[in-house]
């Protein structure tokens, strides 16, 4: 190969880069835009916003499964739409009705098809129903708590702030290797940054907004405590859906979001972050 064309082969590669980080810049402006409008709104633009993330997560992982457009991925989006009808009228009760229900309604599925499907795929569609569709749904259900309307934005600090700490702290000081397998480019050191950094994201928010806080002892240390726990959990999050995409050979759940991928790309730590804060601010509270 000549220098003319080594030349030519790095300019292609630096234009797709370039044209890369343009998409994935764009799609990052406009989440945080319909973040900044839907989530302060709260009430039913977040619930059906909630509702639909859900559901576009629980299609690419049925699709990850191959069941997104069989009668049991069917009974799992009915199963999904059930549950957020209940939590409507009664948000934050019936937790355990709801899981219960939902298995109950999978499992009478298998028996009524069976041996349609194996008790194994029934077992995914039902953890993908808490995952994509419960789990997701504590972001509304934050947002309904009393000072919801700034408590919510923990489940962003914990998640999107705890990533961002922790990329900055692994590519400056991070040596050794947290997952190697996993994620070979996560850190020991990139995770204790993340959790730190979303400790003091969260104490700096809640000082900032602290006359905001009506029903919240000491607004700074306990989203802080709540940040450091949710940041802590999202790692499992995100390499839990990375280890999803790992086993069944894919890059991305879907280019829904350009540059970014899919739902389950974007949203994997934020989905295990909602609960924990919701959680963690109930206990610490």
């Amino acid at each position: 190969m000549t220098d003319q064309e080594n030349q030519e082969l790095k300019k292609g590669q630096n234009e797709r880069k370039l044209s890369s980080f343009r998409k994935r810049l764009i799609s990052g402006i406009l989440l945080i835009a319909i973040a900044a409008v839907v989530v302060p709104s709260g009430g039913m633009p977040l619930f059906f916003t909630t509702l639909l993330i859900s559901l576009l997560g629980l299609f690419e992982l049925y699709r990850v499964f191959g069941i997104e457009k069989k009668s049991l991925g069917y009974v799992g989006y009915l199963t999904v739409i059930a549950y957020y009808i209940l939590m409507l009228f009664h948000p934050g009760e019936y937790f355990t009705l709801n899981i219960i229900v939902s298995l109950m309604a999978l499992m009478a599925f298998y028996v009524i098809t069976y041996p349609a499907y194996k008790i194994s795929m029934v077992a995914k569609a039902f953890m993908c129903v808490v995952y994509a569709g419960v789990m997701t749904s504590y972001l509304y259900l934050t947002r309904e708590m009393p000072d919801g309307k700034f408590l919510v934005w923990l489940i962003f600090i914990a998640s999107w702030g705890s990533d961002t700490c922790a990329y900055c702290v692994g590519m400056l000081i991070g040596k050794h290797k947290m997952t190697p397998i996993l994620s070979p480019k996560k850190t020991i050191e990139g995770a204790v940054g993340g959790v730190l950094g979303a400790a003091l994201l969260g104490f700096l928010y809640a000082f900032l907004f602290r006359r905001h806080f009506t029903m919240v002892a000491n607004p700074p240390l306990t989203s802080a405590i709540a940040s450091a726990i949710a940041a802590l959990i999202s790692m499992i999050g995100d390499l839990t859906a990375s280890g999803i995409k790992r086993d069944y050979g894919i890059k991305d759940y879907s280019n829904l979001i350009p540059g970014h991928g899919g739902i389950m790309d974007r949203f994997d730590s934020m989905i295990f972050t909602a609960p924990v804060i919701y959680f963690a601010l109930t206990f610490i509270k």
